[in-house]
């Protein structure tokens, strides 16, 4: 006879059926983006859908139909024109570009927002905050005896600026040799200083520094926390961006493509740290939000990015590009983006059964 848990396979559900319902999520917010922006701007929106696939149910409020689908992996807004030629006059090939620019806009714009709101509801337990001020050293610091000094406040790494801890973190891995070029703050004056040396220790074949200072705190206070909100915000966006760079150039060697991700083994990583703790999501899907935004940013075909390019280029000729040209770009563009995506599938789900 068939002996089923039901209590085992819930606890073995739960975790990932969350992280599923976070990206559905980030991705509506994404859209509702662009419907505010059309609506907004006098766009004429044919449909708004959450996931893809057999229609579950749906209902028409004015000229929208509002659909809700089987596959919860996604979502759309279409609007009257967006891909075709219209005759009519509130399609959004017939709005001017700024409008068009906007609308396209507004979904990365959305994600961002959420970014900050979250990482704002992050920080509202906290007591105090980390800074980047040297508030002293540990036992045989070896940054201390290389330059360092307590009341350094680290401004940069090796010429990258640093907004708070987290930027720290980041520019202390994969270091050659552990040895940085730091910019400091020193008595109210910049002060650089060349090859400042940490111990170092490799895990999965990237090299970590072994921090071997503390940081002063910083009291809690209203404006503080706006400052926080704001600093921590700005180092997700530069740890997205420097994330990408990195990549592309090959920092990490040949760890770098161990460390990209796709839905699957980010679903995974969701899950794991649910199991855990559920507060723990809250900065982990701010930092998914901000990327999310900033990737829709790139100028990328298929992405709103690259089509914000193309009104860009008509922005400053005057001239629309054919439809037809556009629509080959960004297909060619989303085929590509298509084969990446299976591959980091192909390599996240040959991870989860080799692991």
């Amino acid at each position: 006879m068939l002996n089923i848990n039901i209590s085992n396979i819930w606890n073995n559900f739960w975790p990932y059926a969350i992280a599923v319902l976070l990206f559905l999520v980030l991705i509506i917010i994404h859209e509702f983006g662009h419907f505010i922006a059309a609506k907004s701007l006098g766009i004429r929106v044919n449909e708004f859908a959450v996931g893809f696939g057999h229609k579950l149910f749906s209902f028409k409020k004015g000229e929208t139909l509002y659909r809700v689908n089987l596959i919860p992996l996604g979502g759309y807004c279409a609007m009257e024109g967006e891909d075709e030629a219209s005759a009519d006059s509130r399609a959004f090939c017939n709005k001017s570009p700024i409008r068009r620019f906007a609308v396209v806009a507004m979904g990365a714009i959305f994600n961002l927002l959420l970014g900050v709101i979250l990482v704002a509801v992050t920080l509202i337990p906290q007591d105090r905050f980390a800074t980047t001020q040297v508030a002293g050293f540990y036992e045989n610091a070896v940054s201390e005896q290389s330059g360092l000094k307590a009341g350094d406040k680290i401004v940069a790494v090796n010429g990258r600026r640093i907004y708070s801890e987290m930027d720290l973190s980041y520019a202390f891995t994969n270091v050659k040799d552990g040895k940085l070029d730091l910019t400091v703050k020193r008595n109210g004056e910049k002060k650089e200083l060349k090859d400042v040396t940490f111990a170092t220790e490799d895990i999965d074949g990237i090299n970590y520094i072994s921090v071997d200072f503390y940081v002063a705190p910083q009291k809690k206070t209203f404006f503080t926390f706006l400052s926080k909100t704001g600093e921590t915000s700005l180092s997700y966006c530069t740890i997205v961006w420097r994330s990408l760079v990195d990549l592309i150039t090959g920092k990490f060697g040949k760890s770098s493509w161990k460390a990209m991700s796709g839905p699957v083994g980010l679903t995974a990583a969701i899950g794991n740290i649910a199991r855990q703790r559920l507060f723990d999501l809250i900065p982990i899907m701010a930092l998914i939000t901000i990327n999310l935004g900033l990737f829709n940013l790139l100028p990328l075909p298929a992405l709103d990015g690259g089509r914000l390019l193309f009104i860009l280029i008509e922005m400053i000729t005057r001239k629309k590009v054919p439809q037809k040209y556009e629509a080959l770009v960004h297909g060619i563009g989303f085929a590509l983006l298509l084969a990446l995506m299976v591959l980091i599938t192909a390599k996240d789900i040959w991870g989860l059964i080799a692991g």
